[in-house]
């Protein structure tokens, strides 16, 4: 949360979301357009209310309402307050969203490869794996990633919003040794 100024600056974002406790939230940077400012008032271990819908329900739906609009044009600084959980849920979620055809192995295998510390709230990610109705998948591919090292505070770190490239070179991969075999 202390180097959202640099971090913008950095990589040229265009676009923040800030996922926080209400009373910790920032006002919009300079840099960025107030519209361009998602403000997901999300703390880190809420309960649900015993209503049909949990809490954080609508932050949920409205990131994936920011995820579809913003559609991975240019860059997006997400951040809370250490940058373990809320942050990479949060992350993981916009990637799940712009990715549907992507297997959720996949990109959390890529976010545990930029953050050795990311620890993804669950409660966001089961949340959004029944809005982008991922079966159950996304909270899978967490478990296959494991828990974070145990950190006080994570490292800024970036990731790609493209898969397509990635997911062909995995399928030739993959045909290439099933040839291989059936050569043998």
């Amino acid at each position: 949360m202390r180097h959202i100024e640099r971090v913008i600056g950095d990589i040229g974002a265009t676009h923040l979301i800030s996922v926080l406790n209400s009373h910790l939230m920032p006002s919009t940077p300079a840099e960025i357009a107030p519209d361009h400012h998602l403000k997901l008032a999300v703390g880190d271990h809420p309960d649900a209310d015993g209503g049909s819908r949990h809490p954080f329900s609508e932050q949920v739906d409205a990131l994936i309402c920011f995820a579809q609009d913003w559609q991975g044009s240019s860059p997006v600084l997400i951040h809370c307050f250490s940058g373990l959980s809320r942050s990479t849920a949060t992350a993981y979620i916009l990637l799940c969203a712009l990715n549907p055809n992507t297997p959720e192995t996949l990109i959390a295998h890529q976010l545990r490869q930029a953050s050795d510390t990311a620890s993804p709230n669950r409660i966001m990610v089961a949340i959004a794996d029944r809005s982008l109705k991922r079966a159950g998948k996304m909270a899978a591919a967490l478990d296959a990633i494991g828990s974070g090292s145990p950190a006080a505070e994570g490292n800024p770190f970036l990731l790609s919003t493209a898969f397509d490239a990635r997911i062909s070179e995995v399928q030739e991969k993959i045909s290439h040794r099933i040839h291989d075999i059936a050569l043998d």
